[in-house]
Parts: C-alpha cells; structure tokens; sequence
C-alpha cells in the first residue's frame, strides 16, 4: 500500500526540473546567446493590407526601428533600402554609413499615404561593428485607422546574411 503522505516520484522530477530552470537564468529556449560581427537583415513592411470580402485595402503607416542592444560597444548602419513588392529597389535612406551608440536606436518612417512599397515590401538592412557584439533588434511597425478601427502590428527582422 502506497504511503499517501509522501507524494510520488514523479512530483519530485518535476519540481527538480522547475527549479533547475529558476536557478540557471542563462539558460534560455535559443541557447548561447550568438554574438555577430555584422549582418544583412530583411524585414517585411507593408504600406497596406487587405481586409472584407472585396479585399480593400487599408493603408498602413510604417517604421523601421533599429535598436542596438549593447551595453558598451556601438554598432555601424552601412545600409538601409527600401524595396517594393516586386523588388525593386524604392529608397535607398543613407547617403554614408551612421554609428549606434551603445543602447540607441533609429526610426525610418514610411507615411501612410505612401504606397509605393505595396503589401509585399521590405526593407534590407546591413549593419557591422569592429568586435562581434550582441545583434540590433530590426523591427517594422505597422499602424493605420480608419472610420474608428485600428490596427497595429509589428514584424520581426530575419537575418539572411551573417559575418560573425
């Protein structure tokens, strides 16, 4: 007969598991955190999306926001293109490379009337910094209203070139 005041095995794995997670904080779902020397990043941006049965669209504003995510070091922008649906090539944003400092960030604003990126647009981004460093964080964030509805979304940069 099992002894009720005790609780099973399983309880005790179980709580092992919890507080080995609780007490390594380092540990994290992506592993190591993966330093990178520079990068060439693609972010999806949309200048409007469709909505209702007739596909309207609903114009969107949109703005690339560059964060850079070091404590110390500054990071480089050597590159900022805007491209439309087709892929081709819309705005080119930096005449010469910008520096980042340590924890600041950039906005690239696309206005919402502009349509000329279309539903399928981008932005790629190339950044580098001297000694490999923690990665920016490259987002679009897309707004628009209308008639008293609002929509609000962001999507997330996706490397597609690494120099670590």
């Amino acid at each position: 007969m099992q002894n009720i005041n005790h609780p099973p095995n399983f309880i005790y794995f179980l709580l092992l598991i919890f507080f080995a997670g609780i007490l390594n904080p380092v540990v994290s779902s992506a592993g190591e955190i993966q330093l990178s020397a520079g990068q060439t990043v693609y972010v999806p941006i949309y200048s409007h999306i469709y909505s209702g049965v007739k596909a309207r669209p609903f114009d969107l504003a949109a703005t690339l926001s560059i964060r850079n995510t070091n404590l110390k070091s500054s990071i480089s922008i050597g590159s900022v293109k805007y491209y439309d649906s087709e892929g081709k090539l819309v705005k080119d944003y930096l005449a010469a490379p910008i520096s980042l400092n340590a924890l600041a960030s950039t906005r690239y604003i696309i206005v919402e009337d502009d349509k000329a990126g279309g539903s399928g647009a981008n932005f790629i981004v190339i950044w580098q910094s001297v000694q490999p460093v923690n990665p920016p964080i490259i987002e679009g964030v897309m707004i628009g209203t209308h008639s008293g509805q609002g929509i609000s979304f962001v999507s997330r940069g996706q490397v597609i070139r690494d120099d670590r």
